[in-house]
């Protein structure tokens, strides 16, 4: 049973409708592997085990009469905490929101639940969601499985830690800065950023936010431990496919062209001076490229859709921007006065983030039109390449850090400090432009950590990206459990 708990999500509801397994007994086990596991890493934080167990026997008596509720009949799993749950907390990891209680599921849990998932709990965030660590005064430090004394990642962190522990078989993330993505290359798992707008967010809000699927660059989207399953919970959150856009929720198509992954034409990055990666990232990618090739893929390692300093240049202001309309009174007023006193010039992270935060919007409308040109370079690089292939992050998961503002904290890449927030460039290059990105595994550090990579589509063009990652899971490289998953 304790393998069962390390099966990809697909075989297991294969296994729950052919009933090799009821779903009380499955939810059980990870109930109680959790128990063991959990306490090591605090990756599940709010648990509903009672609930969850009369769904669970719910959907074990459904399937004997012969009702399949849908894709995920009987599937236990967990979700992100900053998504509502009725009866569990949403507090973002902050103590002003520590008593607030959600009253409905959110949108994207209540496709999960109708395609007939058990939520049985929520996993752990970082403080506002806003870090590359996961750690917060409402829940605690969330370890890596791999090495509890470093990041399993942000935000979605507690998420991926508890998939690669075998504590959940599939999850539900977000993503604005790489927090679906970063996690997922820092626990060895499968992420899929969607394209913006495809899965509703509403419910993955706080008290006081009006509209969290009108948010900029900000999406949701699966964890896993198969890029099947981020294919089948796809299927399931996206589905009826619509986009927010300025008249609402309006019908959408994928894009997709049906090329096997072998003939799909893919250029790669292995390294950018605006935010230089380790040489174990490097070799790792260039492994990759190596596989690609000897595979017969069409392969250049020299095309790039648009230059590294623009996109850098307008992802921070973006970013911040975007979550600018959250902020109380308080903080803005705060913000205001650290952006016309910080030290440094224009480019200067500290001062960067914090007149970001407080940009007119006409300000904001420039970088904007910006944006769409860059856009507009994209479109022409996908008309010649189908996928792209970037680091997720300089670095494997690095230790705990948990003092001062992010750009004070620093990693070790090829000997030399980086601050935390200059790996954002890799978050922001593809993200500030609303594209689909699919995290996957391709290797480990020589600590034993695991490596991953981003396969970006172009708009739409999510079920591109998937299938290239189902590829290289089944020819290149599949799911590897840290020791403390098989112990």
């Amino acid at each position: 049973m304790q393998d069962l708990c390390l099966l990809p999500a697909h075989e297991l509801t294969r296994r729950l409708r052919r009933r090799e397994i009821s779903a009380t007994d499955l939810l059980q086990h990870h109930l109680d592997r959790m128990a063991r596991l959990n306490p090591a890493i605090n990756a599940v934080v709010v648990t509903q085990p009672e609930v969850a167990l009369a769904r669970a026997r719910a959907a074990d008596e459904a399937l004997a009469r012969g009702e399949v509720w849908g894709p995920l009949h009987g599937l236990p799993m967990t979700v992100k905490e900053s998504f509502d749950v009725p009866g569990l907390p949403t507090t973002w990891g902050l103590e002003a929101f520590r008593d607030n209680l959600a009253t409905r599921h959110a949108v994207a849990v209540q496709r999960l639940l109708n395609a007939g998932a058990v939520v049985y709990g929520k996993t752990n965030v970082p403080a506002a969601l806003a870090d590359w660590q996961s750690f917060n005064p409402i829940y605690g430090t969330c370890g890596n499985p791999w090495d509890t004394s470093r990041t399993p990642g942000g935000s979605s962190g507690g998420a991926s830690a508890a998939l690669a522990a075998g504590l959940t078989p599939l999850e539900l993330g977000s993503d604005i800065g790489s927090s679906i993505r970063n996690p997922a290359h820092y626990c060895g798992v499968w992420g899929h950023k969607p394209t913006w707008g495809v899965v509703p967010l509403e419910g993955h809000q706080l008290p006081g936010d009006v509209c969290p699927d009108s948010t900029d660059i900000a999406v949701a989207g699966p964890l896993a431990r198969s890029a099947h399953d981020l294919t089948l919970a796809l299927d399931v959150l996206a589905s009826p496919l619509t986009v927010f856009g300025p008249l609402g929720r309006t019908p959408a198509v994928w894009r997709d062209h049906g090329l096997p992954a072998r003939q799909l034409r893919v250029a790669v990055m292995t390294d950018d001076a605006q935010a230089p990666v380790d040489a174990s990232v490097r070799r790792a990618m260039e492994d990759l490229v190596d596989f690609l090739q000897r595979s017969g893929v069409q392969v250049s390692t020299d095309a790039r859709p648009i230059k590294s300093e623009d996109a850098w240049r307008l992802y921070i202001p973006l970013v911040r921007s975007a979550l600018a309309g959250h902020m109380s009174e308080a903080e803005f007023a705060d913000a205001l006065q650290r952006a016309e006193a910080g030290p440094g010039g224009p480019t200067d992270f500290p001062r960067l983030h914090w007149r970001s935060l407080t940009m007119t919007h006409r300000d904001w409308l420039r970088l904007d039109e910006e944006r769409h040109a860059l856009r507009q370079q994209w479109a022409a690089f996908f008309e010649h390449w189908d996928v792209l292939i970037q680091p997720v992050a300089a670095t494997a998961a690095f230790p705990h850090d948990q003092q001062g503002f992010r750009w004070e904290r620093f990693i070790q890449v090829n000997g030399q400090p980086q601050a935390h927030t200059t790996q954002l460039f890799w978050a922001g290059y593809s993200g500030q432009f609303g594209l689909p990105s699919t995290a996957v595994p391709i290797g480990q550090s020589p600590e034993g950590l695991p490596i991953g990579a981003q396969l970006i589509a172009a708009p739409f063009a999510d079920p591109v990206s998937l299938r290239l990652a189902r590829w290289l899971e089944t020819e290149y490289r599949g799911f590897v459990a840290p020791p403390m998953a098989l112990a």
